[in-house]
C-alpha cells in the first residue's frame, strides 16, 4: 500500500507543469499606448519596471502572442530606446483598505493625491475578488434617501440598487452627484471620477462637497490625462473600496462619473493589443469586462451591508442607442435620463421622469407610494407629449380630460421636480409632498 502512494505522488509530480521562470527582457518594439518585450515571463496583469534614459516606469502585462508580451505602461513614458530593459515586479499585495480612507482623495493605486501625508491602513484587499453567490445576497427591500425630491419620489432607489445616470455632455451629471453625496444618508460614499477633466476633480470635491461631507466620503481620480490603464483600474479601485465598506457592515453609496470613461478605456487597451472591434468601434473585451464590474456592487450577505451604485452614462449626441448605454441598460436596476432640454430650460436637476425608470421601486415603497408616483408621471407625460400642439395654440381645450389636467397641472409639477444645488430634501419630505400633489391632481382632474 505504501508503495503504490509513493509511486501515485511521483507520477502526479512528473506531470506536474512547472511554472516559467520569471526573468527580465528587453523591448523590441514600441506602438502607439503598448510596448512589446520579449524575454520575460510575466503573467497578464503583472507589472514590471521599464529602464528608460530618464529612469524606470511601471508598466503592466496585458497581453500576449508566442514569445513578444504586450505592455501597457501606468503613466506616459519618454526615453524609451529598442532594447530596453524589463525587469519584473513581486506580486501586487492588493490595495491599501481601512477607515484612514475617508476623506482622503487617492489615485488608482491607492496614492493620495491631497497632500494631507500617507495614508496609514494595515489591511489589503483584491482588485479583482471573486464574483458573490448570488443566493447569498439580500434583497433590495429598503429605500435609500439621496437628499433629491424628483429621485425619492418618483423613481425610488433601494439600498444595494445599481442605477444609471444617462446623459449627454453638460446637463448636470456632475452636479446632480454632489446633490446625492450632499443629501444622502447612506453611512459612506465612494466617487470614482474617470476620465474627467482634471478641472473638474478639484471642483467636486472643494465647491460640492462641505468640510463636513467629504469626512465620510473617499475620491478616487484618474483624470482623462492618465493612461488608459490607470482609469480602468479606478474604476475598480473606487468599487473595491465600496466593497470594504460594505463588507464591514456600512451602507455604501458609490458613484462611477462615467462607466462610458471605463469602457473606453478598455477598448484602448483593447484595440491596442490587436483585439478586433465588434460593435461601432468596441472590442468584445468591453461588454465582458462592464457586467464584471457593475455586479460586484449591490447588497451582501445577511452579515454586510449595501453598495447602492450609481453609474453615469455618457449618451454621444443624446443617443440612448449608444452601444455602451444600450449595454449598460441592460445589467442595471434602472437608468434616470437627464433631458438637454430640461436643462437648456433651466429646470434643474433635468430629470426625465417619463424616459427614467427604478425596477426595484415596487420592492421598496408602499403602493399608496407607487400610486402617487404613476399618477404624477401620468400627467407628466401626456403633458410632454402634447406639448408642441399646446404651444401652437393647436389643442382645443375640452377634447381630453387628461391633457386638459396636464395643463392645469404642469407648473405645480415642475416647481415639485425642481430643487436647488445645495438643498437637501430628505425622503419623507419627498414623499409627503408628492402625495400632497398626487392629491390635488385627482381633485382637479375630477
Amino acid at each position: 500500500m505504501t508503495q503504490e502512494l509513493i509511486n501515485s505522488f511521483r507520477e502526479l509530480r512528473e506531470n506536474l507543469i512547472e511554472p516559467a521562470p520569471i526573468t527580465s527582457g528587453k523591448l523590441v518594439r514600441g506602438v502607439g499606448l503598448t510596448l512589446e518585450a520579449v524575454g520575460c515571463h510575466i503573467p497578464i496583469g503583472g507589472r514590471c519596471l521599464v529602464r528608460t534614459v530618464n529612469g524606470k516606469v511601471e508598466a503592466e502585462v496585458v497581453g500576449f502572442a508566442n514569445n513578444v508580451t504586450y505592455l501597457m505602461p501606468v503613466e506616459s513614458i519618454q526615453g524609451i530606446v529598442p532594447g530596453s530593459m524589463v525587469e519584473p515586479l513581486a506580486r501586487d499585495a492588493g490595495l491599501p483598505v481601512g477607515e484612514n480612507l475617508l476623506g482622503r482623495v487617492i489615485d488608482a493605486n491607492g496614492h493620495p493625491l491631497d497632500e494631507k501625508g500617507p495614508i496609514k491602513t494595515k489591511l489589503r484587499a483584491s482588485t479583482s475578488p471573486p464574483p458573490i453567490n448570488p443566493l447569498q445576497r439580500k434583497p433590495v427591500s429598503e429605500p435609500l434617501d439621496v437628499g433629491v425630491r424628483a429621485i425619492n419620489s418618483v423613481i425610488t432607489v433601494g439600498k444595494g440598487q445599481r442605477m444609471g445616470l444617462f446623459a449627454g455632455s453638460g446637463v448636470g451629471k456632475s452636479v446632480l452627484m454632489g446633490m446625492m453625496t450632499r443629501g444622502t444618508t447612506a453611512d459612506v460614499v465612494v466617487v470614482g471620477l474617470i476620465g474627467e477633466r482634471g478641472r473638474e476633480v478639484k471642483e467636486f470635491i472643494e465647491d460640492i462637497l462641505s468640510e463636513e461631507e467629504r469626512k465620510k466620503a473617499v475620491v478616487v481620480a484618474a483624470p482623462a490625462d492618465t493612461s488608459p490603464l490607470m482609469r480602468l483600474k479606478g474604476s475598480e479601485t473606487a468599487v473595491t473600496i465600496a466593497e470594504y465598506f460594505r463588507d464591514q457592515g456600512k451602507n455604501v453609496l458609490l458613484l462611477i462619473d462615467s462607466l462610458t470613461r471605463y469602457a473606453m478605456a478598455q477598448r484602448e487597451i483593447a484595440l491596442a493589443v490587436g483585439e478586433p472591434p465588434a460593435t461601432k468601434g468596441y472590442p468584445p473585451s468591453v461588454f465582458a469586462k462592464l457586467p464584471a464590474l457593475v455586479e460586484r456592487a449591490g447588497n451582501g450577505n445577511e452579515y454586510q451591508g449595501s453598495i447602492t451604485a450609481f453609474y453615469t452614462v455618457l449618451t454621444e449626441g443624446d443617443d440612448l442607442q449608444d452601444p455602451i448605454a444600450d449595454a449598460a441598460r441592460a445589467i442595471l436596476d434602472g437608468h434616470i435620463v437627464l433631458s438637454r432640454q430640461l436643462a437648456e430650460s433651466g429646470h434643474y436637476p433635468a430629470i426625465d421622469i417619463e424616459s427614467s425608470i427604478s425596477r426595484v421601486m415596487p420592492q421598496v415603497v408602499s403602493p399608496e407610494h407607487q400610486i402617487a408616483a404613476r399618477d404624477i408621471k401620468r400627467v407628466y407625460s401626456a403633458y410632454q407629449q402634447n406639448k408642441d400642439l399646446i404651444n401652437l395654440g393647436a389643442y382645443a381645450k375640452g377634447s381630453d380630460p387628461v391633457i386638459d389636467l396636464s395643463i392645469a397641472a404642469a407648473p405645480a409639477i415642475n416647481a415639485f421636480l425642481q430643487q436647488q444645488t445645495l438643498q437637501v430634501i430628505g425622503f419623507e419630505q419627498s414623499t409627503e409632498t408628492m402625495t400632497t400633489l398626487a392629491s390635488g391632481l385627482k381633485a382637479t382632474g375630477r
